[in-house]
């Protein structure tokens, strides 16, 4: 088989991986992303860039495999190319298994909103569910309250923010020398806390810890639901610094599951999109 191709037209950013034959073993080639509103562009974009960076011709490419939401805005082949378009959920879940390495999981894809898909040990991909709190939420609370809508200056703001100055936690509630029956540190109320000293730093930080709690806690319900404690992350939210620090924090609040963040987390579902190919 020549070279398979998965994209994954998001809301607002578009991924795009591929994998080759190299030696009886399927290798991954280098994925990439490109931001752009409109569905066809980024497609377009992303194609491009990826076969010309990578020295792929036409004729290397076996299949292009597509999905996402703005999958359907592209309704002709791909420069001759016929597209398949593959369920998103499905690719959701093949992606975080095999990035993951696991055979039984939820996979929680936080991408502008955010999904939550059961992977069977037996093949099966189950869409549990999701929340529109995700990237977007992030991304435009950002620019409200903090004047930043780029992720990489979130992530700088967030760095140097204090979550005491806008949160209500546990401790903030609990009289002095007395033990909270839950972790002192959990949080009580998001934004229940807002300090009149509060910088743009600790709001970044605060719309940040309300956006992963409130993903986090989600995809724990749902692993409950169907009985799995391991939680696979994948999607734009990952990038950050910060969501690999607090996920950690999760697995040290006793809630019994584990949340793992696999390297190339962010491509995931262009990854699944990819490997459903090969069946």
């Amino acid at each position: 088989m020549g070279i398979v191709i998965g994209i994954d037209v998001g809301g607002s950013t578009t991924k795009i991986v591929g994998f080759r034959d190299k030696d009886g073993k399927r290798e991954l080639i280098s994925p990439q992303l490109v931001k752009a509103n409109d569905p066809l562009t980024a497609t377009y974009g992303a194609f491009g860039k990826f076969t010309d960076e990578n020295g792929i011709k036409i004729s290397d490419i076996d299949k292009v495999l597509m999905t996402g939401v703005g999958s359907s805005y592209v309704k002709h082949d791909l420069y001759g190319i016929e597209c398949v378009r593959v369920p998103e959920f499905d690719c959701i879940g093949r992606g975080g298994m095999y990035l993951s390495g696991l055979e039984n999981a939820i996979v929680v894809s936080m991408g502008t909103g955010t999904a939550i898909v059961h992977a069977g040990s037996d093949g099966t991909m189950k869409y549990l569910g999701g929340t529109g709190v995700g990237g977007g939420t992030l991304l435009g609370l950002s620019k409200l309250l903090v004047g930043a809508a780029d992720i990489g200056h979130i992530s700088e703001f967030v760095a140097e923010g204090d979550l005491g100055n806008v949160d209500l936690r546990i401790k903030d509630m609990t009289a002095s020398g007395t033990q909270p029956v839950i972790n002192a540190d959990m949080t009580a109320a998001n934004f229940g806390n807002v300090s009149d000293v509060a910088t743009k730093a600790d709001i970044a930080k605060g719309i940040t810890n309300l956006v992963y709690e409130t993903v986090g806690m989600v995809s724990i319900f749902a692993s409950r639901s169907v009985g799995v404690t391991d939680i696979v992350l994948t999607g734009n939210l990952t990038r950050l610094d910060s969501c690999k620090v607090k996920f950690e924090e999760f697995n040290n609040l006793g809630y019994g599951v584990r949340f793992v963040v696999p390297e190339l987390s962010e491509f995931s579902t262009a990854i699944g999109c990819a490997i459903s190919a090969f069946g």
